[in-house]
């Protein structure tokens, strides 16, 4: 699936689009199945199991920030991970074991849908080593009006940056670290069916949907078999207890086996402690914890 150079532009950076990875009827499945999860979000009042709820969401203008682990929700989303191109872009980069850690499907609403703040995905879910890795599929066009990913190249081999904010785990870095180069920063915009990965130490955020058009992407976090938890910010795989957890992880299984010798890797690790008052959600994970805003 992958080319030489898309692999050794991955390594370097951190980062990849690869575009038109779904196309055709599974594209317009995904698209439908999701507007009807949305349509049905209008009898929701409060955030749920399923569904995270923006501001001003209310059954006349559904708006939501996410609707969450939408694997367990709709059986196209589990298909698409495990019998696509997106599967084999998995491959080429995590090898032919590959689990997947979560799912989140982000629902920027138009005229204002929620920013996601700068953050490493690492700083959320430390592993045993970090061959890990996020992808966004989009399921609408994504231009530089409604709230794109934006990556910061090469930041997946420097530092983990604390996210830590008036002594708790708030999921954003302050914007006044030194160490974090905005103005380095890369926008990734694309078709719908196109796909952005990030290493799971890349800086990267998104800002608010300042256009009147809707930006659903599909993120799948996925790591190879031999990266094992050391710690989950609110994933509910840390309460399940050995059974069940095993039992999950054959359901999570992307491609290949279970590993059950970790691999250890000497990279840099902050624990996600104390947590924030609110982590539920990245946003509210942000939220709670009064980070300050790179976006303005």
């Amino acid at each position: 699936m992958l080319s030489a150079e898309q692999k050794r532009f991955y390594d370097e950076n951190g980062y990849l689009m690869v575009e038109d990875v779904v196309t055709g009827d599974a594209l317009r499945r995904l698209q439908a199945v999701t507007h009807d999860l949305i349509d049905a979000s209008r009898g929701v009042a409060e955030s749920d199991e399923i569904y995270d709820l923006d501001h001003g969401h209310c059954a006349e203008t559904p708006r939501l920030t996410r609707i969450k682990l939408p694997h367990k929700v709709d059986p196209c989303y589990d298909e698409i991970l495990k019998s696509s191109a997106v599967t084999e872009v998995l491959r080429d980069l995590l090898g032919p074991d590959v689990t997947l850690l979560t799912t989140k499907l982000n629902t920027k609403a138009p005229g204002g849908g929620a920013a996601v703040e700068w953050h490493q995905d690492w700083a959320f879910y430390p592993h045993t080593n970090d061959t890990l890795l996020a992808v966004g599929l989009m399921l609408d066009d994504v231009d530089m009006a409604n709230g794109p990913l934006q990556v910061i190249p090469g930041s997946h081999r420097g530092p983990v940056l604390s996210h830590h904010a008036n002594g708790f785990f708030c999921g954003a870095v302050d914007p006044e670290d030194p160490d974090f180069h905005r103005d380095r920063a890369v926008t990734l915009t694309g078709r719908a069916g196109s796909m952005t990965v990030h290493h799971c130490r890349t800086l990267h955020g998104s800002a608010p949907n300042r256009s009147d058009r809707p930006r659903l992407v599909l993120f799948y976090e996925c790591a190879t078999a031999d990266a094992w938890p050391i710690l989950g910010a609110a994933s509910y795989i840390h309460e399940l207890g050995q059974r069940r957890f095993w039992d999950d992880l054959q359901d999570r299984l992307v491609c290949g086996a279970p590993c059950l010798e970790p691999r250890l890797a000497d990279v840099p690790v902050r624990m996600p402690l104390p947590p924030a008052r609110d982590n539920t959600s990245i946003f509210k994970t942000q939220a709670a914890g009064g980070v300050k805003s790179a976006f303005g």
